[in-house]
C-alpha cells in the first residue's frame, strides 16, 4: 500500500484498481482520476481486465485498494439495499459513439425498474437501434453502477447479461424489479 501510495503522488498511476467481494463473487473495479473505468464482474477473468486497462487507458496500472474505498463502500451499501443510486463519477472513456449514449441513457431507468432494448434505443436517440443497445448492454464497462442488468427483452424476457442469468435475476430481485425466486 506504501508503495501505492508513493507512486499515487509521484503521479505515476493513471489508473488503481482493486479487488471487492459482493453477493454474487468477487470483482475487480479501477478509477482514473477522471472517476470509476471499469467493473469487472465475477465471470471475466481480472487478467484480461487489467490486460484492456493498460491497452486502452494506461499501462500505468496498479492495485491501490485505498483509494477504491468510496466505490467499494457505494457497492456494499447497494448489496445490503441501503443505496439506490450511486454518487461515483464515471470515466467514459471505454464507451464511444451510440453505445456510450445508450449506456448514459441507462443512468435514468431508476432503481427498481425495467426497460426494452428498444426503449433504451428510443432513450439513446435511435429507435430502431434496439441491436445495438443490446450490444451497448453487453459491452458496459461499468455494469451495476451503470444498470445494464435493467434492460430486458420486448415480452419481458430477461435477455443476455455479462455476469449471467443468475446475477441478472439476482440484482433484479435486490432491487424488487422482479420476484426473488
Amino acid at each position: 500500500e506504501r508503495l501505492a501510495e508513493r507512486a499515487a503522488a509521484g503521479g505515476l498511476v493513471d489508473v488503481a484498481y482493486a479487488m471487492t467481494d459482493t453477493p454474487v463473487g468477487r470483482m475487480l473495479v479501477a478509477t482514473t482520476p477522471r472517476g470509476l473505468v471499469r467493473v469487472g464482474l465475477p465471470r471475466k477473468t481480472y487478467d484480461d481486465v487489467l490486460e484492456e486497462l493498460s491497452r486502452e487507458v494506461s499501462p500505468r496500472v496498479l492495485e491501490s485498494p485505498a483509494r477504491l474505498d468510496p466505490v467499494r463502500r457505494e457497492l456494499e451499501e447497494y448489496f445490503e439495499g441501503r443505496r439506490r443510486d450511486f454518487d461515483l463519477p464515471l470515466d467514459w472513456r471505454l464507451s464511444h459513439g451510440f453505445r456510450g449514449e445508450a449506456l448514459k441513457a441507462l443512468l435514468a431507468v431508476p432503481y427498481g425498474h425495467t426497460v426494452t432494448y428498444t426503449e433504451l434505443a428510443e432513450r439513446a436517440g435511435s429507435p430502431r437501434a434496439y441491436r445495438a443497445a443490446g450490444s451497448a448492454c453487453g459491452s458496459n464497462p461499468i455494469p451495476i453502477v451503470v444498470p445494464c442488468h435493467r434492460v430486458v427483452r420486448t415480452g419481458g424476457a430477461l435477455g443476455e447479461y455479462g455476469g449471467g442469468p443468475e446475477m441478472k435475476r439476482f440484482l433484479l430481485g435486490l432491487e424488487g424489479a422482479i420476484s426473488k425466486e
